[in-house]
Parts: structure tokens; C-alpha cells; sequence
């Protein structure tokens, strides 16, 4: 009987084992679709120089806005040397590619050096998008940046009204190697050219640091008292103070390149009555909008993509320093946003 009544219960254990459970609430468990994640390397000319910075940043806010609408992780890849140099740029384009890299924007400092090392991205299924210099006859998918021969064009221009037509002109140019700036000159000595009042007394070049190019104005202008006018190709002198104080604006005439918070104040106190700017912040946020579309298989409707030009003088220098501050810059004097 014991025997029995075991048997029963055991039976009664085991049907209740495999009995389905109670009903309950439904829990349903949502699986997240994983994002698909694009890493773009950036490298730029040199991290010590603002404008590659204002890029970066225009690239950053670009990842974050059409990663959230498009429901990708885009991450921008940092690979800028601290200092211009063509040959440690393709040493990192190639890192870059062999590490993960889903498409390169690169800002070349020597289209030589680079045009292999751009090839070798290509062949190994990597695009590359040149973005402020370009170099057409490399195997780069596309270009975002300025129109550097009408931004030339417009220095001279520009220099050639303030003066009255007539002075004796340096140009200030930066890397020698750089194709961007060597259009740009180009298209400033077209202009000088145009008014046979103006001399063009020399091209010279400078280590696009603040304080080498400073340095490169101030010896010229030394050796050569006559020079009476400077073409900034790029605003690299007027990130730094020293001019503010050591050029004469009654005397001598400036038009640069760029338009960057530390050289708002020269266009405020007139030393350079005219800045031809770059959204450089642009040339970063398209970057990443045709690097993004090319990976996912569109090609650009058109491979040169050229962003706007704004003259800056003291009639709209306020509406532009607002705009630099919209941009991320944190540096804009306070007194220009009042």
C-alpha cells in the first residue's frame, strides 16, 4: 500500500514537472536591430592650426546628426599630424585603411606624396573624399572645400581696391608643396595683374604656424621697406597678436585669407580691412555627408563640391562672428556677439 500511494505521488510530481506554467502577464522582449557602424578617418593638414579644427568640428556634428536620422554609429577617426607633413600624412592614411577605416577624408599637404597612398585605399575598397586641398588626378572619389582659385582671385581683388590700384606687394604663401594654396596664388597674381599700378615684389613661404608666419611678415617687411601691401594666402599671422601692434595700417595694406575668432580684432581695429572667409566648418559637415552616402553605395551627383565664400569687413563682422559661434567656436570675443 506504501508502495502504492509512492508510486501516485511520484507520478503526480512528474506530470506537474512537465505541465505548462500558470498563465501570466506576457513579457515580451524588443531586440534592438544593432547599429551598422561607419568609421571615417579624418586627416587634416595640421592640428595646430584653427581652421583644421573648425573642420572637425563641422565633421563631428555632422556624425552625430545623420547617424541619429539614418540610425548609424558614425565616429570620426582623428588622424591629423600635429604639424604639415605629406609623408606622415600617407603613413596614416594607410593606418587608417588597415584598421577598419570605411571611407578616408583627407586634406592633402602634398599631393605627391599622397596620390599612392590614395591609390592603395582605393584598390583596397576604402573611398577617399580630399576636403580644403584636392588633388583631381588621384584616385579621390570626390572634393568638398572652396573654390581656392576664386578665393585667390578675391584676396587680389580685394587688395588691389583698398590700395587705389597702385603698391608694391608681398604675398604670403604657406607650404611651397600645398595644391590648394598654389591655385590660390595663382588666382591672386591674376588679379594684382590686372592693375598695372600694383607690383608684385615677392612670394614668400612660412611654416603655417602662427608664430612662424608672423615672424616670415615681420622679416620681409624689415629687408623690404618698400613693400606697402601683403596677400595673406592663409591667415596663419593674424592667429597670433604680434601683427596687431607691428603693422602700420596707415601705411600698409592687408587682405587675408580666413576669417577665425583671433582675427576678428585685426578686421575691428583695421590693420586688415578685409578677411575672404571659408566655412571651413562646412567643408567637415559635407565631408561627412558624401564619405556616409558613398558607403552606403550612393556616389555624389557631382565629385567637386564647392562651399560659399564671405567677404568680412567691419560692416558684417558681428553676423559672422555669430555664425562661428553656431559653429562650436568657443573663442568668439563676447563683444562681437552683443
Amino acid at each position: 500500500m506504501n508502495r502504492l500511494v509512492a508510486s501516485i505521488l511520484a507520478l503526480a510530481v512528474g506530470v506537474a514537472a512537465c505541465s505548462p506554467p500558470a498563465p501570466g502577464p506576457t513579457r515580451v522582449t524588443a531586440e534592438k536591430t544593432p547599429e551598422r557602424e561607419i568609421k571615417i578617418a579624418m586627416i587634416a593638414k595640421s592640428s595646430s592650426n584653427p581652421f583644421f579644427l573648425t573642420c572637425r568640428t563641422g565633421a563631428e556634428a555632422a556624425a552625430k546628426e545623420i547617424g541619429a536620422k539614418e540610425g548609424l554609429r558614425i565616429t570620426i577617426d582623428w588622424r591629423t599630424p600635429p604639424e604639415e607633413d605629406g609623408q606622415v600624412q600617407a603613413q596614416r592614411l594607410a593606418q587608417a585603411v588597415n584598421e577598419g577605416a570605411a571611407a578616408v577624408m583627407l586634406a592633402p599637404s602634398d599631393g605627391g606624396k599622397l596620390i599612392g597612398a590614395i591609390a592603395d585605399a582605393e584598390a583596397k575598397g576604402v573611398p577617399v573624399l580630399t576636403f580644403d586641398a584636392d588633388i583631381p588626378e588621384s584616385k579621390r572619389f570626390a572634393f568638398v572645400g572652396s573654390d581656392n582659385y576664386e578665393m585667390g582671385y578675391k584676396i587680389g581683388e580685394e587688395l588691389v581696391r583698398i590700395c587705389d590700384g597702385k603698391g608694391t606687394v608681398a604675398l604670403l604663401c604657406g607650404n611651397q608643396n600645398a595644391p590648394n594654396l598654389a591655385i590660390r596664388r595663382k588666382g591672386t597674381e591674376d588679379a594684382l595683374k590686372k592693375a598695372p599700378g600694383m607690383r608684385i615684389a615677392g612670394v614668400f613661404y612660412n611654416p603655417e604656424t602662427p608664430q612662424d608666419a608672423a615672424a616670415e611678415v615681420l622679416r620681409v617687411s624689415k629687408s623690404r621697406p618698400e613693400v606697402d601691401a601683403w596677400a595673406f594666402i592663409g591667415g596663419w599671422p593674424l592667429f597670433t597678436t604680434t601683427l596687431l601692434t607691428d603693422i602700420d595700417p596707415a601705411r600698409v595694406r592687408v587682405v587675408s585669407a580666413d576669417a577665425l575668432p583671433p582675427q576678428l580684432e585685426y578686421v575691428e581695429r583695421g590693420v586688415v580691412p578685409v578677411l575672404v572667409a571659408q566655412r571651413s566648418y562646412d567643408f567637415g559637415y559635407q565631408g561627412v555627408r558624401v564619405c556616409v552616402d558613398k558607403v552606403l553605395g550612393k556616389d555624389p551627383a557631382d565629385p567637386v563640391q564647392k562651399t560659399d565664400l564671405t567677404l568680412v569687413t567691419r560692416e558684417n563682422l558681428r553676423d559672422w562672428a555669430k555664425d562661428l559661434k553656431a559653429w562650436g567656436f568657443a573663442d568668439v570675443p563676447a563683444k562681437y556677439l552683443e
